[in-house]
């Protein structure tokens, strides 16, 4: 017996913190507005359709979007509400079906070949979705429907905003063969370089590439790069898909520059992330040290113990152990950030092996 094919859908609502900011407040609708911090070290978290136009777009230095549209309103953002309503709307996709990914607050997948109310279609029902959404929330959503979740997240960028695509099945290759390889979810802008350096600019040319040629040079990433170039993904919707990191970063107001101001910092983030993986009774052993200079040149450092970290004291003497050897600065510092992961359950660790990972320093 032959496996029905997949309808996948991907859910992706419209400029979701902005929206919900113009939503909240009547005068800002119809106004160009972008949700994050004016300050010199601010970024923008999210911008509306009206500041897009200008060019605006999220992870912006807040100077630089305020350069590009002069008339740009900044508002601070309330992660609160934006959960609050991400439940609402993830109330809405219950209805239709359990298999729901969710991505982020603003979008998810959702496996509706066996939906839980019946319909005749995944069009109709990312319609349904789409309604129901603007009627409890008033906020606008757009859908991209298809037969995989590589096909499906494609889709719902190409109606945006406001609106639904159907890539069907047997389609997917011709599709993906005019776009950019830029625009593949999956494939970042040094990947896309490298890429590009190779020859590799659209689907059609990441399609001429040999499976072997594309492991010499992505390795492990080479299958799903040698799929998706012929519309095929067979990753399933992950429900209760795990996750794989916790970690926190902070762009400074003023650049830091001194040490003793380098190791505070770090004490501040390592609390942050330690509190948390508490609440989710997660640690891991990887800690990544993530470090941005004045001139936004990056740098990562990670260390592996052999047992998950078992404290904020441990998590922040690891944070120290990975700066040491970038002392002393070669340049002020603007970012600074914590990742825990390689995760696993903290509620049985014991004391001796906290004890071990404490004396590895």
């Amino acid at each position: 017996m032959t496996e029905p094919v997949r309808r996948i859908i991907h859910i992706d609502m419209d400029a979701f913190y902005a929206s919900v900011e113009q939503r909240d407040a009547p005068e800002l609708r119809g106004r160009p507005v972008a949700v994050g911090r004016s300050q010199e070290r601010g970024v923008v978290a999210a911008a509306s359709y009206e500041a897009r136009k200008f060019g605006v777009r999220s992870a912006m230095p807040s100077v630089v979007a305020q350069r590009k549209c002069p008339e740009l309103i900044f508002v601070p953002p309330r992660f609160e509400v934006y959960r609050a309503v991400s439940a609402q709307i993830h109330a809405v996709f219950a209805r239709y079906t359990p298999l729901i990914q969710p991505l982020s607050l603003d979008e998810a997948y959702l496996d509706v070949t066996a939906p839980l109310l019946p319909r005749g279609s995944a069009t109709a029902i990312a319609q349904e979705i789409r309604a129901a959404i603007h009627a409890e929330t008033g906020l606008t959503a757009s859908a991209g429907i298809s037969y995989n979740k590589f096909l499906a997240k494609l889709a719902s960028d190409y109606r945006k905003p406001n609106g639904q695509f159907v890539i069907p099945p047997g389609a997917g290759e011709a599709f993906v063969a005019t776009l950019s390889v830029n625009s593949f979810h999956g494939i970042g802008p040094a990947t896309a370089a490298r890429m590009n350096a190779l020859g590799i600019y659209t689907g059609a040319d990441l399609r001429t590439q040999t499976l072997d040629t594309l492991v010499r040079h992505f390795g492990k990433a080479a299958t799903f790069y040698y799929g998706i170039a012929r519309g095929q993904d067979p990753r399933p919707v992950e429900p209760h898909r795990p996750r794989k990191s916790i970690g926190k970063e902070t762009t400074y107001e003023k650049d830091l520059s001194r040490e003793d101001a380098l190791y505070s910092a770090l004490t501040t983030l390592a609390q942050s992330v330690w509190h948390a993986c508490s609440r989710r009774q997660r640690s891991g052993r990887t800690v990544t040290l993530k470090l941005r200079y004045v001139n936004f040149q990056q740098l990562t450092r990670s260390h592996s113990f052999t047992e998950p970290v078992p404290s904020a004291a441990a998590l922040e003497e690891a944070a120290h152990f990975l700066l040491r050897p970038l002392l002393p600065l070669s340049r002020p510092v603007r970012l600074l950030g914590i990742t825990v992961s390689s995760l696993a359950s903290t509620e049985e660790q014991p004391v001796t092996e906290q004890l071990s990972l404490l004396s590895h320093f």
